[in-house]
């Protein structure tokens, strides 16, 4: 599956769509190319491996007390550093991050999320790197 976002629900985006079909068409780009032996060199790549979701500040009733910070909206893959600023309360008093070392938040303040109790997922970066690819059919 390919997931390209964001895009609220029951809204179709034209700039989103092409996302969509451009990836599609490298990964079906790939598997002709693979199919047909070509070697692929070896190569490193920096990915984002999930490490944890956070949910929202709550009271002891279970209610979100606090919202996205206007400093965190949209900003997805970016990197969050301890002290940033992570939550606003309802009666403006700011939440920072507290982290050992920087983050990068992604899906923030979704509305597809608010029922799963996720304001966002913490991920972090790291490096994969591939051996040299190539298809052993002939």
């Amino acid at each position: 599956g390919v997931e390209v976002g964001p895009q609220p629900q029951g809204v179709a985006r034209a700039d989103i769509l092409d996302k969509m079909r451009k990836i599609v068409k490298h990964g079906l780009d790939f598997v002709q190319l693979f199919n047909e032996g070509k070697e692929f060199p070896p190569c490193t790549i920096e990915v984002f491996k999930i490490m944890e979701k956070v949910d929202y500040p709550r009271n002891k009733n279970d209610e979100i007390i606090a919202m996205i910070h206007p400093k965190l909206q949209d900003q997805d893959w970016q990197p969050l550093n301890n002290g940033d600023p992570l939550f606003l309360t309802l009666d403006g008093k700011v939440i920072p991050y507290q982290g050992n070392c920087p983050v990068y938040p992604t899906f923030i303040n979704e509305a597809a999320y608010y029922e799963k109790k996720q304001a966002f997922v913490k991920t972090e970066k790291i490096k994969l790197a591939a051996k040299h690819l190539r298809s052993s059919v002939s």
